[in-house]
């Protein structure tokens, strides 16, 4: 079977709103390599977006789910329980940024986490609107879509869609939004649209994934922690692809001097298994009625075999560490090629999670064509990329934390081949 027919054959069967960027097709996989089913080799600089931290198919996961496949797969943790989701519930809490008592819920998705998160700070709190950021991403779920701050391709022709939630622009300096900025648009909030004692929560990834991988400044950070506090708010940490080693913590919220109510957890949680998770505040998640969180799947046992093999590996490998050397790595290549690459406007990242935009350089301007030129020639050469950002000139780097030393040093001559070339 040749990638054309595959092709041909998605074309007939799929629907045209589920996106493919690759023409190419899968065959097999191994740490930050992927194969096509034409046997062309491919460097995976994408990782699933963000799901691989731990690489394809590492061995302690492969051992862990044949050791569960070998027991059970399926009861529905609400018919009958097992150990291993209340292990993983304890890991997660003992984790997680903060000493206070916690409890975690585990479900499917990252759209699933950030929805139940939702509905837990309106339990919780007795109230029903959220504030989320311009640029956010939290989903293609209908909450999710209302949270997320990028209309282009996540809302158009979905709506109308969830009310009360509110949007302020997101601090980014390089767009000419600083901090004060933010804070007095959510104060304006607050004036204009909604009373701040009517407001369940506010939601934020610490890092922002698609959006365009912005850091949110501590200072931010310490703010609307005041504010949540002074309202009786909940803060809410999307850590769906920012959590386990991609920023060189575990969690990208140990870079602030800030505990959030709740957190948001998905993609390299389970190394390729489908499994989230919400972790918060005890009293907090214990708002909701029984019954009222849960799901058929949420809490996969195989999920969760993977999920606890992944724990033991960021430890035992030391990929929070990785992830900082790696990523000092490719930053300082990029900026290294900054004068032969004037389209670069801005090097940046927070440990492995790294990202490069462009702009063009008579008028400053985005520049998504060059964004896109760079991606298509580094995927020729056998290099697979991720854009993002609001004006889709952003290539997010999301590589394997396990990957060789060799095989990064492939990468970055191919990247660099590519930027010269566009």
């Amino acid at each position: 079977m040749t990638n054309i027919e595959l092709q041909q054959r998605k074309n007939a069967a799929t629907p045209r709103g589920v996106g493919v960027m690759c023409q190419f097709y899968a065959a097999h996989a191994q740490n930050a390599e992927i194969w096509d089913v034409e046997q062309r080799r491919y460097i995976d600089f994408a990782a699933g977006i963000a799901v691989l931290n731990t690489g394809h198919r590492h061995p302690r996961l492969v051992a862990a789910i044949e050791s569960q496949l070998a027991k059970f797969t399926h009861s529905c943790y609400q018919v009958v329980p097992y150990e291993s989701y209340v292990a993983l519930a304890e890991r997660i809490n003992r984790i997680t940024p903060g000493q206070h008592a916690k409890k975690t819920a585990l479900f499917s998705t990252g759209a699933e986490a950030v929805e139940n998160a939702i509905k837990i700070a309106r339990a919780a709190t007795g109230r029903s609107a959220v504030i989320a950021f311009t640029g956010g991403f939290h989903g293609r779920t209908m909450m999710g879509m209302a949270l997320t701050g990028k209309v282009a391709p996540y809302k158009l022709g979905f709506g109308p869609l969830p009310g009360e939630v509110f949007h302020v622009p997101f601090p980014v300096e390089l767009h000419g939004v600083t901090v004060a900025d933010s804070l007095a648009a959510l104060q304006y909030v607050f004036k204009c649209d909604v009373d701040p004692q009517r407001v369940a929560a506010i939601i934020l990834e610490p890092v922002q994934g698609e959006g365009g991988f912005y850091a949110a400044p501590p200072a931010f950070m310490i703010a609307l922690r005041k504010i949540c506090d002074e309202h009786g708010i909940l803060l809410i940490a999307d850590e769906v692809q920012t959590g386990f080693a991609r920023t060189g913590r575990m969690f990208a919220m140990e870079h602030y001097d800030v505990i959030p109510d709740l957190m948001t957890m998905a993609k390299s949680l389970a190394g390729g298994m489908p499994l989230s998770a919400v972790c918060g505040r005890a009293e907090i998640m214990d708002a909701p009625a029984p019954g009222g969180l849960g799901g058929t799947y949420a809490g996969n046992p195989l999920a969760i075999a993977s999920a606890l093999a992944v724990l033991e590996v960021i430890e035992d490998e030391q990929l929070c560490e990785r992830a900082s050397v790696l990523g000092e790595r490719l930053q300082q290549r990029l900026r290294s090629l900054r004068q032969q690459v004037p389209q670069i406007a801005d090097v940046r990242g927070l440990g492995g999670m790294v990202a490069v935009e462009f702009n063009e350089p008579a008028s400053n301007k985005p520049s998504p064509d060059f964004t896109k030129k760079v991606q298509t020639l580094a995927l020729e050469k056998g290099l697979l990329l991720l854009s993002c950002g609001v004006y889709s000139n952003v290539i997010r780097f999301l590589f394997p934390l396990t990957i060789s030393d060799a095989t990064m040093t492939e990468a970055l001559d191919v990247l660099e081949q590519a930027l010269i070339e566009a």
